[in-house]
């Protein structure tokens, strides 16, 4: 049986991209790109290698300067490195401020060992979205979220069907974020109850002051659903 590492690069590299989508809005598949890969199975096998449930986390859709070149959710080239053990020849680059905030709440959880055991970083819509070459959200314009729904219902239900995933529960990654995954899981029903948790990129952006505090609510509400799955 493939595990959990082997399904999401699957996933991941085949997910269709999108048609038709509004004009000056693009998007790529990075997964489909060798180095891309490389990085990627190398992070499945050391954490995902296995078919144990897991709590899926799921942000708004990747980053090209995160996931789009490590191939990992919320993960940057610095952190690949630096807290999942993975090395390679990736140009440096300013470190993404979800990424610091999401590894200060991986490393208050116990590290990556732990933390990846019981919960799975992804996205609603798993491809990157650019607008002029910058990061775009699938929620930033009303006629991109409707080119876009089919899409995203079809990721939400291919990563519940075949990663294995606790369908008790699932965690957004922004409050904006939780209101279009509560609608798509109204129309589907994956999941029995969704909670949301402020952005990480928003706290560290707007709510750094506070940096310590958010950190413990996010460190107790995860703590509350692997203490449930116990």
């Amino acid at each position: 049986m493939p595990d959990l590492a082997q399904q999401l690069f699957r996933f991941l590299t085949t997910f269709p991209l999108p048609a038709n989508l509004p004009e000056g809005v693009e998007t790529l598949s990075p997964f489909r790109e060798p180095p891309v890969q490389e990085l990627f199975e190398q992070f499945g096998k050391k954490f995902y290698a296995d078919n144990a449930p897991r709590v899926a986390l799921l942000g708004i859709n990747p980053g090209r300067l995160g996931m789009g070149r490590t191939g990992v959710a919320f993960t940057d080239p610095a952190a690949l490195t630096e807290f999942c053990g993975i090395n390679h020849s990736l140009p440096r680059q300013r470190p993404e401020l979800s990424t610091q905030f999401v590894y200060r709440v991986v490393a208050a959880l116990g590290g990556p060992e732990v933390f990846y055991r019981h919960f799975y970083l992804s996205s609603i819509y798993p491809l990157v979205l650019l607008r002029q070459g910058l990061n775009y959200n699938y929620y930033d314009s009303p006629v991109l979220t409707k080119t876009l729904w089919p899409d995203m219902q079809l990721s939400l239900k291919l990563q519940v069907a075949e990663l294995g995933l606790r369908t008790d529960v699932a965690v957004s990654l922004g409050q904006r974020n939780g209101t279009y995954l509560k609608r798509l899981n109204d129309e589907l029903g994956l999941f029995d109850r969704i909670i949301v948790l402020d952005h990480p990129r928003y706290l560290m952006q707007y709510r750094r002051a506070h940096l310590e505090a958010n950190v413990a609510k996010y460190v107790a509400e995860l703590g509350r659903l692997v203490n449930a799955e116990d």
